[in-house]
């Protein structure tokens, strides 16, 4: 069993593809699968299938990954430790769910692409709880998530800001005008809605949805298709206030009058406890502690 063929193992189970793995390893394709080939020979075990384009975990497959993470993060806390390093290398892999993607996180990368340009920055769109299980089952180093408080004893927590949330509809909705609502302004609308396993999707069924027994609901797997939609004068949304600054700003949205000061969400920055913590992986949490967070 040689080194390269867990690091091949362990980053073909974050990217699901062979193709993305040879790129990022600076491999040919042919090599990704003659690697993984040889150490399911040497295991006697099939440890992936390929269905079509997509590459899936096997039974084996899932209970061997977390092994082969420790070695390999047994063997970088080794180097580390045996050499001195000069500039930082290596791989860091990074989780968040669309929303801090794509408004909360672009200034961190790129401040770290240009102050640690030989540490490979590999990410991985997640949602809801496949965020934190992704720190558990090895898949991920550091993950971002936009939720309450985070208080699980197997991870570490990282406060980085607080979010408001606003609820939107195109400039002429009906209720667009308001400066006052109740609950029952909300009977038989449209609310479109992020996907199940959102952090705060629920608060909108709690606080809203069941009261205003508004049953009318359009459920998108992307903000951005959301976004359009109510501008599209299709419905309502609640959405994080990063995501709507723009719209806000040029008037293509409108801020409903409703009270969302229950909604207690912040963004924060989670990885496992018992994770060596490489230079690497060191280096990028003192960048997002310095660029994202606030007091």
């Amino acid at each position: 069993m040689e080194i390269r063929q867990l690091k091949t193992f362990c980053t073909l189970a974050t990217t699901r593809s062979f193709s993305q793995t040879a790129e990022l390893l600076s491999y040919v394709p042919s090599t990704i699968t003659m690697q993984i080939k040889a150490l399911e020979e040497e295991l006697g075990v099939k440890l992936l299938d390929r269905l079509g384009k997509n590459v899936v975990l096997t039974d084996a497959g899932r209970q061997f990954l977390p092994y082969a993470h420790k070695i390999l993060n047994d063997v970088e806390e080794a180097k580390s430790v045996s050499s001195q390093l000069g500039e930082l290398a290596g791989t860091v892999v990074i989780g968040a769910d669309e929303v801090l993607c794509a408004y909360f996180l672009p200034p961190l990368l790129k401040h770290f692409r240009d102050h640690y340009p030989d540490v490979r920055l590999l990410f991985r769109p997640l949602s809801g709880h496949e965020l934190k299980e992704s720190l558990r089952e090895g898949l991920a180093d550091i993950v971002f998530v936009l939720d309450e408080t985070v208080a699980a004893k197997d991870l570490h927590s990282e406060f980085l800001k607080d979010e408001s949330f606003q609820m939107v509809v195109s400039p002429d909705h009906l209720l667009s005008s308001r400066s006052q609502l109740v609950l029952d302004d909300f009977h038989g609308e449209h609310f479109l809605l992020t996907e199940k396993s959102c952090s705060y999707r629920s608060h909108i069924h709690q606080s809203i949805l069941k009261e205003a027994n508004a049953l009318n609901e359009l459920e998108f797997h992307s903000v951005e298709a959301i976004k359009q939609c109510v501008m599209a004068g299709l419905g309502i949304a609640l959405l994080p206030e990063m995501a709507l600054k723009d719209e806000l700003r040029e008037g293509e949205l409108v801020a409903l009058p409703w009270d969302l000061s229950s909604i207690s969400f912040s963004a924060q920055m989670l990885w496992h406890r018992e994770k060596w913590i490489s230079p690497s992986m060191a280096a990028f949490i003192h960048a997002a502690k310095c660029k994202l967070q606030t007091k």
